[in-house]
């Protein structure tokens, strides 16, 4: 197997992972904060994708995001660029999403996006240079290694753990 069928691989089962852990919050469960310092499953969610969208449509392609696409800040009422890297830690706990079912409609668009990208690379495009802001550049591999799916399953974790405080199923064991 090669190293792009490999990340395409792992992102669709991040993909459907995180689906299947989105799909049956309720509008409280997904803004629910484990504590003062917390943030909540929304926000979670939304950074991870919006950070997929950013990195595999505008920094690798130069395309336009699906989020802007779509017109989803103007839906959910979000701002057009942020994705929550270093947003402060009011605002993060204060992002409001209308639905876990609205924002999979989105998420879904991200990840058809990403899939179709990924079909028409192999490893020597792996190999090319971009740079990222602010982390400088670096080979496409890692872009798609680390800051998606790497990315992806830690925040897939923690999504898992609150679920689990939330009294809900988490990580599937």
């Amino acid at each position: 197997m090669s190293v792009a069928q490999f990340i395409r691989d792992g992102l669709r089962q991040l993909h459907g992972s995180y689906n299947d852990m989105l799909k049956d919050l309720t509008p409280d469960q997904l803004h629910w904060c484990a504590n003062e310092r917390g943030v909540p499953i929304a926000f979670v969610a939304w950074h991870y994708v919006r950070t997929e969208d950013n990195v595999v449509q505008y920094v690798l392609q130069r395309k336009p995001t699906v989020w802007l696409e779509g017109g989803w800040n103007e839906k959910f009422g979000l701002d057009r660029i942020a994705q929550g890297t270093g947003m402060p830690l009011e605002e993060a706990r204060a992002l409001r999403l209308p639905s876990a079912e609205a924002f999979l409609e989105y998420a879904e668009g991200v990840w058809q996006a990403t899939d179709s990208f990924l079909a028409g690379i192999d490893d020597a495009y792996l190999e090319q240079r971009t740079t990222v802001k602010p982390l400088g550049e670096m080979p496409v591999r890692n872009v798609l290694g680390n800051m998606c799916l790497t990315h992806g399953c830690t925040h897939l974790g923690e999504i898992q753990h609150l679920r689990g405080l939330l009294g809900l199923r988490g990580a599937p064991i």
